[in-house]
């Protein structure tokens, strides 16, 4: 057994057995009261409630008010929140509907999430981070978000921020609540369920049980139910049906010019060939299932001990669909294997070519069964219908924890056990093997309908299956103590000490379903091969140490010792004061280092080939015109291989923090706060931009990598064959530096009054002044605030403001959200800024039932036009805009 698994094991029989050990000590302080700091909040943050860090808490009862229902659309709230991935991004891009958080836009896994103060599993596809959805959101009572570094306490990932996700502690009675969100426009229904029943008063009785369950349900927005579809270029395929066929740059379709007859066609721009919108078959908004349940139970062992088990299942399901199954690098004879003519053929019989086709035209390197005077095809097969997937994520959670008051000293410790689980079923593929040999043999008309022999082989070519699972487990035990010490200054108020210590075993393992996976390679580039696997031990110290210096200034000082079984140690510290001259004025800063340790699945990832965005081959088709020799259909606009993998050298990322704020309140009930934030991360993990290896392949010119032709792939069927596979390296590495750093502005207001009942406002905004980062080390900055490069664009503003009124059993409100506009992935383009208002009701009918209506996105606001590629969604960037537009909900709770 290793020494760090011996210590958890250690560690968790000195928890079940301090309560033995303590009885004495119990006995002696049984009349003793029990110290407990805990962080709360309202809506009108107090200059005595201020620390030296910045903490926003959001109160799950005023989100629930505001229409909100799933952790997702509670990130929107936070201004300090950039967007990464959302459920959508499943759409396409193989994320297994997976949520992230990312404060400050420097990566959803630099953001910490904490569940009740302790780490939830991360999403096993990639180890990451923790999946948002596997947050039980019906048993919340509140949110706590950090607004800077926090290393020296935490560990990994808190560079960003951290927010901790807190539950009800205990819960008596019981609650039901329902809801539907009914959109204006067709598709996007919504609606929530959720129960939950408690019992004991553990003050009282000594003991408190509860569980919460929840449901919630959301119905697809298809490509046809909104018109964003119709943005182009974003969007637009080659691969087409009835298909493109060629022949060196010259591209043909049996419907062009007009390409009036086939399913979403439109003019492929060259007089002779046809694209097709494969937006109108995508998913703006995926169907899901979230069905999440919570029990906890705790119990008094005496006055100043408390045990607690807590348990948590989570399931996700959520569904998307895209274009049917493209084919990109098929051949087609014009004859068949038994010499007759096949009547498929462009200009046999069944139309005549609009391009001219040479009967004798060869190629160097070809498949075998290929002879002169083919013709290349692009063809989607639009008889075995769309291509869709069942993404099934589930996560469970179990924690003992015991706390109290020991021999002077506040405890908490805890075995904690997290596992998440992923499987991806696909449905509407096909096996790209038949499809070839059946285009090649002339049994399949990639042109027009099918006869029944066509038909029979598709069938037969139908591919419904499971492709991908993964698995990841974290077991962790943790313990930490504080005490107060002594007023070392005559300041009024005594130092505290803090100390902790964790030990912990990550697990990780994705692999792909050979068989199945060797069948759809062409359509999904998952490679059968993909056998992603990894482990690691953890063991970390840290303490903390409040000083305060004199009644108006304190000081902290914390520092954290982290080791990591598969890359070494890190020692990460932190300080921060705490200046408060008058009772009206707090000033608070703070200076730290901070990592992010690579993920499992970074180091450890197989080596897979998989589709890039449209692109031109800048070899072969230098600024959008290709060269002699080179046919414009197989080197322009299109989609090649890319290889990415793991690195077992990959380095943590590093960062420094510094953050600088005041409060004031001048006068009552008016909390005004401003934060400046500075953040440089150094080592940054990722790959490279593939837009930036494309625009300059000088500087990247070692990761091309063309086959014997001088081409690069254009089918997945083509890798890893090296007569065939031309690829770019894009496998994962320390990239450059990020620098970021900007001001929050919170304004916090309550207006009491004896006639029109209280009003409150409540503010929050960021404003990016600068984020620069580097696509290597030592590379040029490149700018990305207000301006897509890279992944997406930086946002310079970002606001919501929320105008709250009650009044005896009646309240109201209204909530404003804003972005501003930037720089398109298209540079020549802007994306206008966003607006969005919400707007709501409530009424608390009797003591037990409380009815809430209200309206998102008031005014119906659509999303502003984007020509992002990143995502599959066209015409707008699902990431930062909701496609769902003005939605009527209702929910209804009632208490017994």
């Amino acid at each position: 057994m290793s020494r760090s698994l011996r210590l958890m094991f250690t560690s968790g029989a000195v928890m079940a057995s301090l309560t033995l050990l303590a009885q004495p000590a119990m006995a002696q302080q049984s009349d003793a009261p029990i110290q407990r700091v805990e962080i709360t909040g309202s809506a009108i943050k107090r200059i005595d409630g201020e620390t030296s860090v910045p903490v926003t808490i959001l109160k799950m009862d005023d989100l629930k008010k505001q229409g909100i229902t799933t952790i997702e659309q509670v990130m929107s709230n936070l201004s300090a929140s950039q967007a990464s991935q959302g459920t959508s991004q499943v759409v396409g891009l193989g994320t297994g509907g997976a949520s992230f958080a990312d404060l400050r836009g420097i990566g959803a896994n630099k953001t910490l999430v904490l569940l009740n103060g302790r780490r939830l599993a991360n999403n096993a596809l990639d180890s990451s981070a923790p999946d948002l959805n596997m947050i039980p959101f019906a048993a919340l009572e509140r949110v706590e978000v950090l607004r800077d570094g926090a290393s020296s306490l935490y560990g990994s990932d808190a560079v960003g921020g951290v927010i901790n996700f807190i539950t009800r502690k205990d819960f008596q009675g019981g609650i039901v609540s329902v809801g539907a969100d009914m959109p204006e426009q067709s598709g996007g229904f919504s609606n929530s369920a959720n129960i939950g029943f408690g019992y004991g008063d553990l003050e009282k009785d000594g003991f408190n049980i509860f569980g919460m369950l929840d449901h919630q349900g959301q119905r697809a927005i298809t490509g046809t139910q909104r018109n964003y579809n119709t943005r182009y270029p974003g969007g637009i395929s080659p691969t087409t049906s009835p298909a493109n066929y060629y022949q060196d740059d010259k591209s043909g379709n049996p419907t062009a010019p007009s390409c009036a007859t086939g399913t979403f066609l439109v003019p492929g721009g060259d007089g002779t060939s046809c694209s097709m919108t494969t937006s109108s078959f995508v998913d703006y908004v995926p169907k899901s299932e979230r069905t999440t349940g919570l029990i906890k139970g705790t119990l008094k062992l005496n006055a100043n001990h408390e045990l607690s088990l807590e348990y948590l299942n989570s399931e996700s399901k959520v569904y998307s669909a895209i274009a049917p199954v493209p084919y990109g690098g098929l051949f087609q004879n014009r004859t068949r294997p038994d010499g007759s003519l096949n009547p498929y053929f462009p200009g046999n019989g069944n139309f005549t070519p609009n391009i001219s086709l040479s009967p004798t035209y060869t190629e160097a390197n070809l498949p075998a069964g290929v002879n002169p005077g083919f013709v290349h095809v692009k063809w989607r097969d639009l008889p075995n219908g769309s291509r869709a997937d069942e993404n099934i994520n589930k996560q469970q959670r179990f924690v003992a924890g015991l706390n109290g008051n020991l021999a002077g000293w506040d405890y908490n410790a805890a075995l904690t056990f997290n596992e998440n689980k992923v499987a991806v079923n696909l449905m509407g593929y096909s096996d790209g093997g038949i499809i070839t040999k059946g285009i090649l043999d002339g049994v399949i008309n990639p042109y027009g309908e099918q006869d029944a022999a066509g038909t029979a082989l598709l069938n037969s070519a139908l591919l419904n299956g499971n492709v991908r699972n993964a698995k990841g487990t974290t077991k962790v035990a943790d313990f930490n103590a504080s005490r107060e010490l002594s007023d070392w200054f005559g300041a009024g108020r005594s130092a505290a000490l803090a100390v902790g210590a964790q030990v912990g075993h990550e697990k990780f393992l994705s692999t792909a379903n050979a068989e199945y996976a060797a069948k759809v390679v062409a359509s999904t580039g998952i490679d059968p091969e993909t056998h992603d696997e990894g482990s690691r031990t953890t063991q970390a110290v840290y303490a903390e140490l409040n000083v305060p210096i004199f009644k108006t200034l304190d000081v902290t000082a914390a520092v954290r010792y982290d080791r990591y079984s598969d890359f070494g140690n890190t020692t990460n510290p932190k300080v921060a004061f705490r200046y408060q001259p008058t009772k009206e004025v707090l000033f608070r800063g703070s200076y730290s280092t901070g990592f992010r340790a690579p993920s499992l699945y970074e180091i450890n990832s197989s080596q897979t080939y998989t589709n890039t965005s449209l692109q031109n081959d800048p070899v072969n088709c230098p600024n959008g015109t290709a060269i002699p020799g080179k046919p414009t259909a197989a080197n322009c606009k299109q989609q090649f291989q890319a290889l990415y993998g793991g690195n077992k050298k990959l380095q943590p990322e590093e960062s420094r923090n510094i953050t600088f704020g005041v409060v004031f309140e001048p006068v009552a009930d008016l909390s005004i706060g401003i934060d400046y934030w500075d953040i440089k991360l150094d080592h940054s993990i990722g790959i490279l931009s593939e837009d930036d290896v494309f625009a300059d392949p000088a500087t990247y010119a070692s990761v091309f990598h063309r086959n014997p032709g001088g081409n690069l792939a254009t089918d997945g069927s083509q890798c890893p064959n090296p007569a065939t596979c031309g690829y770019v390296d894009l496998r994962t590495q320390n990239l450059g530096g990020v620098k970021t750093r900007g001001i929050d502005l919170s304004v916090n207001y309550r207006l009491r009054t004896s006639d029109y009942g209280t009003f409150a406002v409540v503010s929050n905004s960021t404003y990016v002044n600068k984020y620069e980062y580097q696509s290597a080390e030592g590379g040029a900055w490149k700018q990305n605030v207000g301006v897509y490069s890279g992944p997406a664009p930086v946002f310079r503003w970002q606001h919501n403001v929320t105008l709250n009124w009650n009044s005896g059993i009646f309240s109201g409100g209204m909530t404003g959200h804003y972005k501003s506009g930037y720089v398109d992935q298209d540079p020549e383009f802007k994306v206008a800024s966003y607006t969005t208002f919400d707007a709501f009701a409530a009424v608390a009918a009797t003591k037990a039932l409380t009815l809430t209506a209200g309206v998102r996105n008031l005014f119906d606001r659509e999303p502003p036009l984007s020509y992002q590629t990143t995502t599959f969604q066209a015409g707008y960037d699902p990431r930062f805009a909701d496609a769902i537009g003005r939605t009527v909900y209702v929910r209804g709770s009632y208490k017994f």
